[in-house]
């Protein structure tokens, strides 16, 4: 069974970084897409960023092009979420998320974290 936990969530000055770290045990196929979502209060999940596990070929959503980066770590089985410049309506839960289609819809996701908090303030 594939289980998914994240890390690296916090408090962080706009403006600021974080890294947020999953951790993924239980085997999972070279061409599995991995993604990172986030669920603000009273809002659908939303996809954030993801990329085919086997190339690293990665999309982002439009909201944070150019300031996140999704990258991962085959040896240890990790994916990373780089988040630079953050704002305050990067305030969300953020998910990592295995599935089986390289796109941001929560549907092409079978397994799921059980998410971590960030929290941008101003």
């Amino acid at each position: 069974e594939v289980q998914l936990v994240e890390s690296g969530g916090g408090l962080v000055q706009a403006g600021g970084s974080l890294r947020l770290s999953c951790t993924i045990s239980g085997f999972i196929d070279d061409d599995a897409a991995l993604a990172w979502f986030r669920q603000a209060p009273g809002k659908e999940r939303d996809g954030v960023s993801c990329m085919k596990r086997r190339d690293g070929r990665a999309y982002y959503d439009d909201d944070v092009k150019g300031r996140f980066t999704i990258f991962a770590d085959r040896a240890e089985n990790k994916v990373y979420l780089q988040m630079n410049s953050l704002k305050p309506e990067d305030t969300a839960v953020y998910y990592c998320a295995v599935g089986r289609a390289t796109m941001l819809s929560a549907w092409a996701y079978d397994y799921w974290g059980q998410g971590t908090q960030v929290t941008v303030f101003s």
